[in-house]
Protein backbone atom coordinates (compact mmCIF):
# COMPACT_ATOMS: atom_id res chain seq x y z
CA UNK A 1 0.00 0.00 0.00
CA UNK A 2 1.40 3.67 -0.99
CA UNK A 3 3.09 2.72 -3.68
CA UNK A 4 6.22 2.07 -1.84
CA UNK A 5 8.76 -0.80 -1.05
CA UNK A 6 7.92 -2.99 2.04
CA UNK A 7 10.12 -2.34 4.66
CA UNK A 8 11.51 -5.93 4.86
CA UNK A 9 12.06 -6.49 1.51
CA UNK A 10 15.14 -4.34 1.96
CA UNK A 11 16.65 -7.57 4.07
CA UNK A 12 16.55 -9.77 1.29
CA UNK A 13 17.58 -6.79 -1.27
CA UNK A 14 20.69 -6.68 0.81
CA UNK A 15 21.34 -10.63 0.97
CA UNK A 16 21.01 -10.92 -2.69
CA UNK A 17 23.56 -7.69 -3.23
CA UNK A 18 25.97 -9.83 -0.76
CA UNK A 19 26.15 -12.46 -2.37
CA UNK A 20 26.54 -10.74 -5.26
CA UNK A 21 29.67 -8.92 -3.86
CA UNK A 22 30.89 -12.77 -2.68
CA UNK A 23 30.71 -13.73 -6.30
CA UNK A 24 32.59 -10.32 -7.36
CA UNK A 25 35.28 -11.31 -5.63
CA UNK A 26 35.34 -14.70 -7.67
CA UNK A 27 33.75 -17.18 -5.11
CA UNK A 28 30.06 -17.69 -3.78
CA UNK A 29 28.32 -18.14 -0.76
CA UNK A 30 27.47 -22.12 -2.36
CA UNK A 31 31.68 -22.62 -2.57
CA UNK A 32 32.21 -21.24 1.18
CA UNK A 33 29.70 -23.83 2.06
CA UNK A 34 31.31 -26.37 0.45
CA UNK A 35 34.50 -25.64 1.79
CA UNK A 36 32.77 -25.72 5.35
CA UNK A 37 32.05 -21.75 6.14
CA UNK A 38 28.75 -20.39 6.76
CA UNK A 39 28.96 -16.67 7.80
CA UNK A 40 25.19 -16.25 9.36
CA UNK A 41 24.10 -12.77 10.42
CA UNK A 42 24.32 -12.02 14.15
CA UNK A 43 23.28 -8.54 14.16
CA UNK A 44 21.43 -6.36 11.90
CA UNK A 45 21.14 -2.22 11.79
CA UNK A 46 19.04 -0.49 9.09
CA UNK A 47 18.08 3.29 8.78
CA UNK A 48 15.48 4.35 6.55
CA UNK A 49 16.48 7.76 4.83
CA UNK A 50 13.14 7.45 1.76
CA UNK A 51 11.02 5.58 0.27
CA UNK A 52 11.56 3.33 -2.82
CA UNK A 53 8.65 3.34 -5.10
CA UNK A 54 7.80 0.03 -6.71
CA UNK A 55 9.40 -0.31 -10.17
CA UNK A 56 12.25 1.81 -9.41
CA UNK A 57 15.84 0.78 -10.33
CA UNK A 58 17.52 0.81 -7.26
CA UNK A 59 21.35 0.82 -6.69
CA UNK A 60 23.19 -0.91 -3.99
CA UNK A 61 26.47 -0.50 -2.73
CA UNK A 62 27.94 -3.54 -0.69
CA UNK A 63 31.43 -3.08 1.33
CA UNK A 64 33.24 -5.02 4.05
CA UNK A 65 33.65 -2.74 7.43
CA UNK A 66 35.51 -5.27 9.65
CA UNK A 67 37.52 -8.68 8.38
CA UNK A 68 39.02 -10.01 11.55
CA UNK A 69 39.55 -13.05 13.85
CA UNK A 70 35.98 -14.68 13.01
CA UNK A 71 34.13 -11.14 12.67
CA UNK A 72 32.88 -10.13 9.50
CA UNK A 73 30.84 -6.93 9.09
CA UNK A 74 29.45 -4.85 5.91
CA UNK A 75 27.83 -1.49 5.07
CA UNK A 76 25.54 -1.47 2.62
CA UNK A 77 23.79 1.58 0.68
CA UNK A 78 20.93 1.51 -1.31
CA UNK A 79 20.08 4.71 -3.46
CA UNK A 80 17.62 5.77 -5.92
CA UNK A 81 17.91 7.06 -9.55
CA UNK A 82 18.70 10.07 -8.54
CA UNK A 83 21.46 8.65 -5.99
CA UNK A 84 19.30 9.39 -3.38
CA UNK A 85 20.47 7.59 -0.18
CA UNK A 86 17.16 5.20 0.22
CA UNK A 87 18.67 3.47 2.90
CA UNK A 88 21.79 2.60 5.02
CA UNK A 89 22.81 -0.55 6.62
CA UNK A 90 25.26 -3.20 8.39
CA UNK A 91 24.90 -6.56 9.20
CA UNK A 92 27.36 -8.42 11.22
CA UNK A 93 28.41 -11.53 11.21
CA UNK A 94 30.38 -14.91 12.65
CA UNK A 95 32.17 -17.17 10.23
CA UNK A 96 31.22 -20.55 11.77
CA UNK A 97 31.64 -24.15 10.82
CA UNK A 98 28.78 -26.22 9.36
CA UNK A 99 28.48 -27.17 13.20
CA UNK A 100 27.67 -23.45 13.53
CA UNK A 101 30.60 -23.33 15.89
CA UNK A 102 32.94 -19.86 15.54
CA UNK A 103 36.01 -20.67 13.89
CA UNK A 104 38.49 -17.60 11.35
CA UNK A 105 38.22 -16.18 8.87
CA UNK A 106 39.36 -18.14 5.95
CA UNK A 107 42.81 -16.86 4.88
CA UNK A 108 41.72 -17.19 1.08
CA UNK A 109 38.70 -14.89 1.91
CA UNK A 110 40.71 -12.76 4.10
CA UNK A 111 43.56 -11.99 1.28
CA UNK A 112 39.95 -11.59 -1.56
CA UNK A 113 39.07 -8.90 0.83
CA UNK A 114 42.29 -6.85 1.36
CA UNK A 115 42.39 -6.41 -2.01
CA UNK A 116 38.24 -5.01 -2.03
CA UNK A 117 38.83 -0.82 -1.82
Amino acid sequence: MGNHVYYARYLELREVARGEFFRSLGTSFLYWQEQGTIFPVVECHLRYKLPARYDEVLKIEVWPMLAERARLNFGYRILNKSDMIVMEAETHHVCTGLDEKPKRLPEELREKLGRVE
